[in-house]
Protein backbone atom coordinates (compact mmCIF):
# COMPACT_ATOMS: atom_id res chain seq x y z
CA UNK A 1 0.00 0.00 0.00
CA UNK A 2 1.24 3.11 -0.89
CA UNK A 3 0.73 5.57 2.41
CA UNK A 4 1.61 9.24 0.99
CA UNK A 5 -1.05 11.58 2.66
CA UNK A 6 -2.36 12.24 -0.39
CA UNK A 7 -2.98 8.72 -1.77
CA UNK A 8 -4.78 6.80 1.16
CA UNK A 9 -8.45 9.67 0.77
CA UNK A 10 -10.31 10.94 3.61
CA UNK A 11 -11.19 7.48 5.17
CA UNK A 12 -8.77 4.18 5.85
CA UNK A 13 -9.84 0.31 6.02
CA UNK A 14 -8.92 -1.34 9.54
CA UNK A 15 -6.76 -2.98 7.12
CA UNK A 16 -4.71 0.29 5.57
CA UNK A 17 -4.95 1.32 9.36
CA UNK A 18 -3.45 -1.59 10.88
CA UNK A 19 -0.82 -0.88 7.85
CA UNK A 20 0.21 2.46 8.98
CA UNK A 21 0.35 1.64 12.13
CA UNK A 22 2.69 -1.69 11.30
CA UNK A 23 -0.07 -3.99 13.49
CA UNK A 24 -2.24 -6.42 13.25
CA UNK A 25 -6.34 -6.22 11.75
CA UNK A 26 -7.14 -7.84 15.26
CA UNK A 27 -4.88 -4.92 17.44
CA UNK A 28 -6.76 -2.29 14.59
CA UNK A 29 -9.81 -3.28 15.59
CA UNK A 30 -9.44 -3.16 19.36
CA UNK A 31 -8.15 -0.14 19.14
CA UNK A 32 -11.15 1.32 17.62
CA UNK A 33 -13.88 -0.97 19.45
CA UNK A 34 -12.67 0.29 22.78
CA UNK A 35 -13.20 3.74 21.47
CA UNK A 36 -9.09 4.68 21.59
CA UNK A 37 -8.84 5.17 17.30
CA UNK A 38 -12.17 6.83 16.54
CA UNK A 39 -13.85 5.30 14.09
CA UNK A 40 -17.23 5.11 11.93
CA UNK A 41 -19.20 2.37 10.85
CA UNK A 42 -20.33 2.34 7.14
CA UNK A 43 -22.44 1.03 4.86
CA UNK A 44 -25.11 -1.43 5.13
CA UNK A 45 -22.61 -3.91 6.62
CA UNK A 46 -21.22 -1.91 9.25
CA UNK A 47 -17.75 -1.46 8.32
CA UNK A 48 -15.40 0.06 10.16
CA UNK A 49 -13.65 3.14 8.56
CA UNK A 50 -11.20 5.85 10.41
CA UNK A 51 -10.65 9.24 9.32
CA UNK A 52 -7.29 9.62 8.31
CA UNK A 53 -7.39 12.94 10.32
CA UNK A 54 -8.45 10.99 13.69
CA UNK A 55 -5.57 8.55 12.67
CA UNK A 56 -3.22 11.11 12.59
CA UNK A 57 -4.31 12.69 16.12
CA UNK A 58 -4.16 9.03 17.60
CA UNK A 59 -0.69 8.78 16.48
CA UNK A 60 0.32 12.44 17.95
CA UNK A 61 -1.34 11.80 21.02
CA UNK A 62 0.55 8.85 21.16
CA UNK A 63 3.89 10.76 20.53
CA UNK A 64 2.93 12.94 23.19
CA UNK A 65 1.73 10.06 25.69
CA UNK A 66 5.20 8.70 25.14
CA UNK A 67 7.11 11.99 25.51
CA UNK A 68 5.03 12.47 29.28
CA UNK A 69 6.28 9.25 30.56
CA UNK A 70 9.68 10.08 29.80
CA UNK A 71 9.86 13.21 31.64
CA UNK A 72 8.07 11.35 34.44
CA UNK A 73 10.55 8.68 34.35
CA UNK A 74 13.22 11.30 34.32
CA UNK A 75 11.48 13.01 37.22
CA UNK A 76 10.84 10.02 39.41
CA UNK A 77 14.40 8.61 39.09
CA UNK A 78 16.24 12.20 39.09
CA UNK A 79 15.52 11.50 42.89
CA UNK A 80 17.46 8.25 43.92
CA UNK A 81 21.19 8.60 43.74
CA UNK A 82 21.92 5.36 42.36
CA UNK A 83 19.68 5.77 39.85
CA UNK A 84 20.59 9.43 38.66
CA UNK A 85 23.32 10.73 35.98
CA UNK A 86 24.82 12.00 39.16
CA UNK A 87 25.97 8.87 40.15
CA UNK A 88 28.31 8.13 37.07
CA UNK A 89 30.27 11.66 37.08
Amino acid sequence: MNTAPDSIGRFLTLADTADVLNISLSQAYALVRSGELPAIKVGGNGHWRVEREQLEAYIQSRYEESRRQALWNQSDYANIPELSADRFV
